[in-house]
């Protein structure tokens, strides 16, 4: 086992073309939801030089207006030049229902436990939840400061702090562990695009970054940049608006930055763009639920929470759990208890955090906030799968 090295996770601003896409079908999934808690839809976007593009399946009695919907979503991540801006953009969609021999949506809620048996997954899904104690929220911290970096640059941006910069930005960190402990901050990577060609200067860029974005996260932090950390801001030169005008952007292309950096093991699939039938987006909460409650609860420094789906199917056909030599009591012992105190089942998955419910609390249909910073983690959001209310079962 490597004792000392550096990894490196990274991450995106919601105005990334990747990131405009997954909250365009997140938006779409949550206006649904709103008038219909038990429609079925996936929603995958595409977006490149002044074209938006919506493919849409679902099966409800309700309907969206797709184009508003992206719109919106465009107009509210900070878009507003000439070469892309939600008033001339163009928006098209392919609009289609499920096939007439698809499963009717059911209320999951409304459903006592024995008819839980009777509600299987409809695709084939291998998820992974991890927990670990580089940070309060039990995350890995590359990943962690890597969001929340892309966080305070839109921030930044937004509150008019930092006007000249334009909605599209990329963040990389990199930290050096010591015996799986982070150890230092190795090196900060920021682009930022701009609203106009060398203003301000490279010089004066870095230096408002260093201290609006890169000061500002860290200050609640144990683990900072030192002296020898490298910290380069736009190494390429000078990013003139940046956005789906200079490259193209798809649903699903940053899991990375949705759940653990790669610092662990995770699902290829998206994570937006799904209902909540879809075991493929749900499982990866049910997966982190019982990781970090593992962490929570003392029996280990670091798990992972693996689930395996088969069509058809209603619970994992596997549960494997791994605590990489930090567990403190033997690993059987918790897989044991995760698999008595969870219940893995798609229907019992969505009871739980009463995912039908969150879209109609939340104006904007709640699942939009997740498409940008991370899925996992985010206390500002109080994530009924980050909940540690487990802890007292699995002790038991």
């Amino acid at each position: 086992m490597k004792t000392a090295y550096v990894f490196t996770s990274e991450s995106v601003t919601a105005g990334h073309p990747d990131k405009l896409c997954d909250q365009i079908s997140d938006a779409i999934v949550g206006r649904l939801l709103r008038r219909d808690r038990v429609a079925k839809v996936i929603a995958e976007c595409a977006t490149s030089a002044g074209i938006v593009f919506v493919s849409l399946r679902f099966l409800s009695e309700a309907s969206v207006d797709i184009s508003t919907v992206a719109r919106s979503v465009i107009r509210n991540t900070g878009y507003d030049h000439e070469q892309f801006n939600p008033r001339t953009c163009a928006v098209m969609t392919s609009v289609i229902g499920y096939p007439h021999n698809a499963r009717a949506p059911q209320d999951e809620g409304s459903l006592a436990d024995h008819d839980l048996d009777s509600l299987p997954v409809s695709d084939q899904a291998t998820v992974f939840g991890f927990a670990c104690r580089h940070t309060d929220e039990l995350m890995p911290l590359p990943v962690h400061l890597a969001n929340k970096l892309a966080q305070e640059l839109d921030h930044a941006r937004a509150s008019g702090d930092l006007p000249f910069l334009s909605p599209d930005g990329k963040v990389q960190v990199a930290v050096e562990f010591n015996e799986r402990t982070p150890a230092r901050i190795y090196g900060i990577s920021i682009v930022a695009a701009q609203t106009e060609l060398h203003r301000p200067t490279a010089a004066q860029l870095e230096e408002a970054l260093r201290e609006r974005v890169i000061r500002r996260v860290f200050e609640t932090e144990q683990v900072k940049p030192d002296g020898k950390t490298r910290i380069a801001i736009n190494p390429d030169g000078p990013v003139l608006y940046g956005g789906p005008h200079a490259h193209a952007g798809l649903t699903g292309r940053k899991s990375g930055a949705d759940m653990y950096g790669e610092f662990s093991r995770q699902s290829n699939a998206s994570l937006s763009g799904k209902d909540p039938s879809r075991i493929d987006r749900v499982a990866v909460y049910a997966a982190r639920h019982a990781a970090k409650n593992v962490v929570a609860a003392g029996l280990a420094d670091e798990c992972e929470v693996q689930l395996s789906y088969s069509i058809g199917v209603a619970a994992p056909v596997s549960v494997q759990v791994q605590t990489f030599g930090t567990e403190r009591l033997d690993t059987k012992e918790i897989a044991a208890r995760v698999r008595r105190t969870f219940d893995f089942r798609l229907g019992a998955v969505v009871r739980t955090f009463k995912l039908r419910d969150l879209p109609a609390k939340a104006e904007d249909g709640f699942f939009v906030k997740l498409a940008a910073y991370g899925h996992l983690g985010r206390p500002e959001l109080n994530l009924p799968w980050e909940a540690t209310d487990r802890v007292g079962a699995l002790r038991e």
